[in-house]
């Protein structure tokens, strides 16, 4: 049976109840302040104005992204390839939802909110150490912060060594763009698509 409705849903799911339901607060505290503080990496979903999604890895040392306030953050736009996908619609929605981690830690720190992009020369300096300096910044102010549980990581052993490939045994970004675009010219190898990576840091 196709799900169509939120009634069918309930139906088949029910209802959050306890923590799960109460644990959602509009603000940031010491321990969520603390996640962000510490997290290197997150994931950053975005919509357009006609409903085109996208989700984005951002990364960067740990505390990139900066904490102003319980209710604000502000993240480097780093650089990238300029296809400017999630910017474009932030621009377009004013809408965020991001998903913070921190390597080893199977649970995760969730934030949803609105959000801008800035090029104000107050936020623009939280990042003058960065290797390249961000062009613009995107500040969020923050609507739902949650802690999101385990189990998802569990099942993956994301962290786990004993989960990870050998990265030579899978196809290079280079190889995989060549067959998906019928390049014919020989595609970069994994050593020197790091290299050029490294410089754009």
């Amino acid at each position: 049976m196709k799900i169509e409705n939120e009634s069918q849903l309930r139906e088949l799911y029910g209802y959050p109840s306890g923590r799960a339901k109460d644990k959602v607060l509009n603000h940031l505290e010491k321990h969520a302040i603390n996640f962000i503080e510490t997290s290197p990496f997150l994931t950053m979903s975005t919509s357009s104005s006609k409903g085109k999604m996208d989700a984005s890895p951002r990364g960067g040392a740990s505390g990139f992204v900066k904490v102003l306030d319980k209710t604000t953050l502000v993240i480097p736009d780093a650089k990238g390839n300029n296809r400017v996908d999630s910017i474009c619609n932030i621009i377009e929605t004013g809408t965020i939802g991001l998903l913070f981690l921190i390597p080893g830690v199977d649970e995760t720190l969730r934030i949803n909110g609105s959000a801008y992009l800035s090029t104000d020369k107050a936020y623009l300096e939280l990042f003058t150490e960065e290797q390249n300096s961000p062009k613009a910044c995107i500040v969020v102010s923050v609507e739902e912060a949650f802690l999101h549980c385990a189990k998802a990581f569990m099942r993956s052993k994301l962290w786990d060594a004993s989960a990870q490939i050998k990265s030579h045994s899978f196809p290079t970004m280079g190889q995989m763009l060549k067959d998906q675009l019928g390049l014919q010219d020989e595609p970069e190898s994994r050593d020197a698509m790091v290299k050029r990576y490294k410089k754009d840091l």
